[in-house]
């Protein structure tokens, strides 16, 4: 049995972090879900800025929305949805087989609306309706704005992966404004199924923290992070204000691991999949990662419900000096201003290839 099988069975989604039009023109996607369980896919800015700006394969359909009138992210969002949209209809099948719990794909508002809720919510709606397909997510950052526009957003009945979650406290802000949303369209006579997921990236906790810790201290802390929210979405929903949401018809919120392609040359390359196997989850893998653990994965056991020894691992790295939530304000940051860069580079690359470009 295939490592990923084994992870499927468990009751795990393996979704791919990527997305290009070769993965889709060339069949690799859709042997991807026949051969190694793959149920979903994933993308941000800086995957479209690698996409688009790596070669010609979207230089045709840029020069036809050029010609329709199109540029900046107008342009950018018609050729992003042409791939997704089709990537959604190759997980259809798992969508309506899973009762739309999987079979997802994810496009990000644009990152310079981090820090404007009101904007975000225009554009999550405008998204989520032009693509007309239920099974893709609308990625919203989970700064403070963008968790006030998560929660409107639900409300709205627009699917959310909530993005750049990276502490127990951004996971449950997010968790909470996913359920104000949800108990708002209960009271106002909405269908409270309105999917989500909150997306928490695991492997920039270590790569931060590499420098300033010695070698025993490497590659443990975006685990020990992880398993602490694992804990924290587990009492969620067990909560009784969960339970009548549940009862109500309500999804649940799922969690998402991100970042779990390994950065450190001298760990293990399945390092984060092989230790954050757990039901229930879905772990987004890089092209590399899913491959590796195709090939040569484990699942020798599975993420523990209690936390295991996360807090245990945690007070160390505090008694070496770590402030978790002053680094989690700042890798939330980092990120924002990393997809903001890829945004800024995606949409220069479109414009050189514009040919009404003067």
């Amino acid at each position: 049995m295939k490592s990923t099988l084994a992870l499927h069975q468990l009751g795990q989604s393996l979704w791919l972090d990527n997305i290009t039009r070769a993965l889709l023109r060339s069949g690799t996607l859709a042997r991807y879900i026949d051969e190694l369980s793959v149920t979903g896919l994933t993308s941000n800015p800086t995957i479209f800025e690698h996409a688009i700006g790596g070669g010609d394969t979207y230089d045709a359909s840029i020069r036809v929305l050029d010609a329709a009138g199109l540029y900046g992210e107008d342009l950018f969002f018609e050729l992003a949805l042409e791939d997704l949209t089709q990537a959604a209809d190759l997980f259809r099948p798992v969508h309506e087989a899973s009762d739309g719990v999987d079979g997802w794909v994810s496009l990000e508002v644009s990152p310079l609306l981090a820090h404007d809720a009101a904007n975000t919510i225009r554009a999550a709606n405008r998204l989520s309706k032009k693509a007309e397909r239920a099974n893709l997510f609308i990625k919203i950052p989970g700064t403070p704005e963008g968790v006030r526009a998560v929660e409107e957003a639900i409300f709205d009945g627009v699917p959310v992966n909530v993005t750049l979650l990276f502490s127990r406290e951004h996971y449950i802000a997010a968790a909470e404004a996913y359920v104000r949303g949800i108990e708002r369209r209960l009271e106002a006579g909405l269908d409270p199924k309105v999917a989500s997921v909150a997306s928490i990236f695991v492997s920039r906790w270590d790569v931060a923290v590499s420098k300033q810790f010695a070698s025993p201290f490497h590659n443990r802390l975006g685990i020990a992070i992880a398993t602490r929210i694992y804990k924290a979405c587990g009492e969620l929903l067990a909560s009784q204000r969960w339970k009548r949401l549940a009862a109500a018809g309500a999804r649940p919120q799922r969690l998402l691991w991100a970042s779990t392609g390994t950065k450190d040359p001298a760990a293990p390359d399945t390092l984060y999949v092989q230790a954050l196997a757990a039901p229930g989850t879905i772990d987004t893998m890089p092209e590399k990662t899913l491959l590796a653990f195709a090939d040569h994965g484990k699942v020798e056991r599975v993420l523990a419900l209690d936390g295991g020894y996360a807090e245990a691992v945690i007070e160390e790295f505090r008694r070496e000096g770590l402030d978790d939530g002053v680094l989690a304000t700042r890798l939330q940051h980092e990120g924002v201003d990393a997809f903001a860069a890829s945004w800024h580079a995606l949409l220069a690359r479109i414009h050189e290839k514009c040919p009404s470009t003067p």
